[in-house]
């Protein structure tokens, strides 16, 4: 993994919008349905060309494929997995488990009148009307194809396109056992383990690939949102079993080609209750990674770099702090990039510090985090324009 060495690299979380050409495709394949595999090969390839592009003429230095061929940032598993059956969603909340967070309990009205915006904008709904997925046999991978067409098409499209470095993003065995049921294996431990093994073979072909390997993994620091009956000490327990078989499936796996992602979700709504970063960073800090990536630019967690102040990281681990926000369509102005890089920079060392994005700028094919499609690449071309600045003020150059 490439350091800061010279100066301030930029980098992201990874997803950025779809072109509406490939969301209902995208759609289709969320929900289990047919679609044309010729019109979605040619409509993803053409993507990944577009957005990696866009990323390095906005100044980004380590790049992804935006994503472009996954439905969503985590339900692409269930067509790269076996062992997975399509259900009918849980009466009550529409089988959607967020409308039992502590925010959603504590804004009903806020929650319900953003729905309605959504549902009459063609977005986002609150339910699952199309099942949920559960697991009803045994885990075992079987995207090798799927993953190695990812691999080919970003490096097709960075032929002749300067760039520091490729990442690319994959999900945690945690985010899966968290969010989709078991009812195949005996106990809790022998289905984590089972996503583990799984989730090892696509990491693996990542990193073989020459990319950087990021592990997201949401569900570690919203555990405490989405459960109000759990306390801070009962979801630092939970993580610290997560953070087990997160570095089970990072076995063997040279530790500089792994970077973690952790956010607070892509809700924009109120978020009082998020998880403070001071309560979980030491549980972080024991995932087998080079670098970290986290939020660190909207206004419930731009404060927390006073937390790395007290709670340093281990000798020569990399910190990517989000410098710009999915939360809001403002574009932060280069110069106020520039002052959060230089905070994390004199704590850690500049050759430390990758800018970074708070989270992805489309959690799935029809959802842009309410920013609008456009701003992702305005954002970008700020975070690089604030990385040169915050290069100037560290290595005292003109």
């Amino acid at each position: 993994m490439k350091r800061s060495t010279e100066r301030i690299l930029s980098t992201h979380v990874g997803s950025v919008a779809r072109p509406e050409a490939l969301i209902p495709i995208l759609r289709s394949m969320e929900r289990g349905q047919p679609y044309d595999r010729e019109t979605y090969t040619k409509l993803v390839r053409d993507a990944v060309t577009d957005v990696v592009r866009k990323q390095v003429e906005a100044g980004v230095d380590v790049v992804t494929d935006g994503e472009q061929g996954k439905a969503s940032f985590f339900g692409y598993i269930v067509e790269r997995f076996d062992g997975f059956a399509r259900k009918p969603a849980p009466a009550g909340l529409e089988g959607n488990p967020r409308n039992a967070s502590r925010d959603y309990r504590a804004f009903p009205d806020y929650y319900a009148w953003s729905e309605r915006i959504a549902e009459w904008a063609g977005g986002r709904g609150g339910g699952r009307q199309f099942g949920v997925d559960v697991c009803v046999g045994p885990v075992r991978y079987k995207g090798h194809a799927a993953v190695q067409a990812d691999i080919e098409r970003i490096k097709t499209a960075l032929k002749g396109l300067p760039h520091e470095e490729v990442f690319m993003p994959a999900i945690a065995p945690s985010y899966i056992f968290a969010t989709l049921e078991n009812e195949h294996y005996r106990t809790e431990e022998e289905y984590e383990q089972a996503l583990a093994d799984a989730l090892r073979e696509e990491y693996r072909a990542i990193v073989d690939a020459g990319f950087v390997l990021q592990i997201d993994d949401p569900r570690l620091v919203t555990q405490y949102m989405m459960n109000p009956d759990l306390s801070i000490a009962d979801c630092r327990k939970w993580a610290a079993r997560r953070v087990e078989a997160i570095n089970y499936s990072l076995r063997d796996i040279p530790l500089e080609k792994v970077r973690f992602h952790t956010c607070y979700s892509i809700d924009v709504g109120p978020r009082i209750y998020d998880m403070e970063l001071k309560d979980l960073v030491d549980i972080i800090y024991r995932i087998n990674t080079g670098a970290y990536s986290f939020e660190a630019a909207n206004p419930r967690h731009e404060h927390e770099y006073h937390v790395f102040e007290e709670f340093r990281p281990a000798d020569g681990k990399i910190l990517i702090p989000g410098v710009i926000s999915h939360t809001t369509n403002l574009i932060e102005h280069p110069a106020l990039i520039a002052e959060r890089i230089v905070r994390y920079a004199r704590i850690v060392g500049r050759e430390n510090v990758i800018a970074g994005a708070d989270c992805g700028f489309a959690a799935s094919a029809a959802r842009f985090n309410d920013t609008h499609a456009s701003v992702a690449w305005l954002k970008f071309a700020a975070m690089a324009e604030g990385a040169r600045l915050a290069t100037r003020q560290l290595w005292g150059r003109a």
